[in-house]
């Protein structure tokens, strides 16, 4: 999780632009892990009623350019198709002094620098930072300091753990497992479910079964030491269930096969997006 004594020491103003469901939910992680509200200002055209609230507390709402201060961090979390319109508006706001990061898929250091401005660090997070358990894979460009990336590893811990790489073009595969990852869990979910039913269960047991067992495997291969396989492995009796349905899913071609040709699809089409 954040850096608590990393986010307690910023001094300058931590700017977020988009507080859709990720950039909300590093919001609530940055002031949870004890980053003064009066340092935040948010911009978005649409403020829920949640963010609103927050304004009670000190975090500034669509301030003016002239009011905001020194921006230390701007933190772009709008969506990637609005990112050339919206990146123009918000380098007003950057100045030589103020690192961008971005969580926004697809988009590389180059056009953050030339739409935004600063020191750039491109980020991708996945879906369960909104409860704390994302993993982010950041890299920094060149001119990103010691301090300014120490402040963006403290901003992205807030909705999980952060991982970076040295070169940018890793990125594309990043997406393809961990960005994209949790959908393949969640058809996980649902494919065995439906195969539930297809052996007889009612619906709403086969489905409970189903979540359940993934939402259990998951915080079992979150708390143990040991290699997925190890786990694989001590749930496989030789010549059991679990052995039976194995020598389905592992057969050639397999899950393995599936999920190679799965990632390479995804990374082939982040690559093309990319802008």
């Amino acid at each position: 999780m954040a850096d608590s004594s990393t986010l307690q020491n910023i001094t300058g103003t931590i700017l977020l632009a988009g507080a859709g469901k990720m950039g909300g939910a590093m919001l609530t992680g940055w002031l949870s892990g004890g980053l003064d509200p009066r340092r935040v200002a948010v911009v978005d055209p649409h403020i829920s009623p949640e963010i609103t609230a927050l304004a009670a507390k000190g975090v500034a709402l669509n301030p003016d350019v002239t009011t905001v201060g020194t921006v230390e961090t701007l933190v772009v979390a709008v969506k990637p198709q609005m990112f050339r319109e919206a990146g123009a508006k918000l380098k007003s706001f950057v100045s030589d002094k103020t690192s961008v990061v971005s969580i926004m898929a697809g988009t590389t250091i180059a056009s953050l620098a030339e739409v935004c401005g600063g020191a750039v660090v491109r980020a991708m997070p996945n879906t369960p930072a909104a409860i704390g358990r994302g993993i982010t894979v950041a890299v920094a460009a060149k001119n990103v300091s010691a301090a300014q990336r120490a402040v963006a590893d403290a901003l992205l811990r807030a909705t999980g753990s952060v991982e970076w790489v040295d070169d940018e073009s890793l990125m594309d595969a990043v997406t393809a497992v961990s960005g994209s990852g949790p959908a393949y869990v969640f058809l996980l979910a649902e494919e065995l479910a439906r195969a539930g039913v297809e052996a007889g269960l009612p619906e709403p047991l086969a489905t409970r079964l189903a979540r359940e067992t993934v939402a259990g495997s998951g915080e079992l291969l979150h708390q143990s030491e040991l290699p997925s396989s190890t786990l694989r492995q001590n749930v496989t009796s030789p010549g059991g269930t679990t052995a039976a349905a194995l020598g389905v899913l592992m057969a050639e071609p397999g899950l393995r096969d599936l999920m190679i040709r799965a990632i390479a699809a995804a990374t082939k089409r982040s690559k093309e997006l990319a802008n």
